[in-house]
């Protein structure tokens, strides 16, 4: 039997499928505002959405819910100003030019980023994208070539150099690149003004002013990190821990609040669907299983992952990583597929419909579909060095990780796939391995005069000690 439908029920059909696809083209050509939320030293085991069960993160942990939590999100390397170059560079720590904490005395700031190194934001703006960095920067002072200034951002406040940060009650921050004092505080722990809450609202003042036009924000958040001060122990004051175990705590919970409140200001706003956020720490877990924060908090979850800050095992490298982008990004998704920070910036480049300097070619990947529930991009590898004392490499590739300790120490080979607290050494079992990564290790590396290979933090310092005269 021959079915035959009305004209005008076909042509209403085909209006609707037209709608469907113009709809559907116009959502994917709109370019989000992008907020990448940079956590200092939160590890994957301070999260409720990760297995914490002491510390409270409700707000981290519905976003976990409402987008994806990535169980293999990996870290530019394990300290703070490589890791955040890395972030910032789309350069994994064998190309960027920072490799390690470098404080360059006297005075304040750190081994700047050089002039002609490019950034997300630098890029981002080029798109028409308003930028701001909060928080803390660490990558070069302002009268340098790697002030954020100079890299990008149109606006700035909060610290500067690393060191600055580690106070919660600064004597001063900075805004833009003006000096201003917090009368009362003595950077020493006690004050009038604690440093995030003011950091935390100059944020929301920008997002207000900002959120009519595409925006990218760096929210570079000093919490928890050390030294462990807060204004408010809140729920934890009466615990029976120790001063350091409430004070910790209450860090990860005020971070978790200050996000919330982000969150809570983009449905104010009316862009909360407009909108990708993704929150990491910037390194793994900041402390072994064995201290004082270890004993109580369990940031490597039961021994999941081993190691910690400044080590290329697991548990240094991998970090608390999420994203959300409601009607986007899948919610409630867990994905366990591997990424790193030098994936940023060609994801944002892609998403913000930007373009990249003729010459220049990040080692990292879009992200684009992983995050619309796809698969990651496929690669032949992801590389580490760090040289903070002896020069430190790890490559993984496929679910292979070799790790070396030293330059003249032996490679160690783990299979994450069965083995992913690296507990059992198969470098001796699988030769042609071994080979293998320390073909990759020596390919990815490439030399640079402010980054010798020294076999031990003696050698480094006193080579430091020399270079500074």
């Amino acid at each position: 039997m021959k079915l035959s439908l009305p004209r005008r029920f076909i042509r209403g059909l085909l209006a609707c499928a037209w709608f469907v696809l113009f709809a559907g083209a116009a959502c994917a050509a709109e370019r989000p505002n992008l907020i990448y939320v940079l956590c200092d030293d939160l590890a994957q085991g301070d999260l409720g959405c990760y297995g914490q069960k002491l510390i409270k993160t409700p707000h981290l942990d519905r976003l976990a819910q409402e987008g994806t939590r990535f169980t293999q999100a990996y870290c530019g390397t394990s300290v703070c100003a490589p890791s955040r170059a890395s972030l910032m560079t789309g350069l994994h720590s064998g190309h960027c030019p920072i490799r390690a904490n470098w404080e360059i005395a006297p005075g304040e700031g750190q081994l700047p980023l050089p002039a002609e190194t490019i950034t997300v934001a630098q890029l981002l703006k080029g798109a028409g994208y308003a930028t701001a960095c909060f928080g803390k920067w660490g990558m070069g002072m302002f009268d340098t070539t790697g002030s954020p200034l100079k890299k990008g951002f149109d606006h700035f406040l909060g610290y500067n150099c690393q060191r600055h940060a580690h106070s919660y009650f600064p004597e001063y921050l900075y805004r833009d690149d003006q000096r201003f004092e917090l009368p009362g505080n003595d950077g020493q722990g006690v004050g009038q003004t604690y440093a995030q809450e003011l950091i935390q609202r100059g944020a929301e003042k920008w997002l207000r002013a900002n959120h009519e036009r595409p925006f990218f924000l760096f929210y570079a958040i000093t919490l928890p990190h050390g030294r462990h001060e807060i204004d408010d122990l809140g729920v934890y004051a009466d615990t029976d821990w120790t001063a350091q175990q409430k004070a910790y705590a209450a860090q990860v919970s005020r971070l978790d609040s200050d996000v919330g409140r982000i969150l809570a200001l983009l449905k104010e706003l009316d862009i909360d669907e407009t909108t990708l956020v993704m929150v990491s720490g910037d390194n793994g877990s900041s402390f072994d299983a064995k201290s004082e924060l270890g004993r109580r908090f369990d940031q490597s979850m039961g021994g999941k992952l081993r190691g910690f800050k400044r080590g290329l095992y697991e548990g240094g490298l991998r970090q608390a990583a999420l994203a959300r982008w409601p009607g986007v990004v899948p919610a409630g998704r867990v994905c366990d597929e591997p990424w790193a920070f030098w994936d940023f910036l060609p994801t944002a480049v892609e998403l913000a419909s930007a373009e990249l300097p003729d010459g220049f070619e990040p080692d990292g990947l879009s992200l684009t579909a992983m995050l619309r529930g796809g698969p990651a991009p496929r690669r032949d590898y992801f590389y580490w060095e760090l040289h903070e004392g002896p020069f430190l490499q790890a490559v993984r590739f496929g679910d292979w990780k070799a790790v070396r300790n030293g330059p003249a120490k032996p490679i160690e080979l783990y299979d994450l796939r069965s083995d992913e607290a690296e507990t059992l050494d198969l470098a001796g079992r699988h030769a042609d391995l071994v080979a293998k990564a320390e073909s990759l290790m020596a390919a990815a590396h490439r030399d640079d005069p402010n980054w010798p290979i020294f076999a031990n933090q003696k050698q480094r310092a006193a080579w430091r000690k020399q270079r500074a005269r």
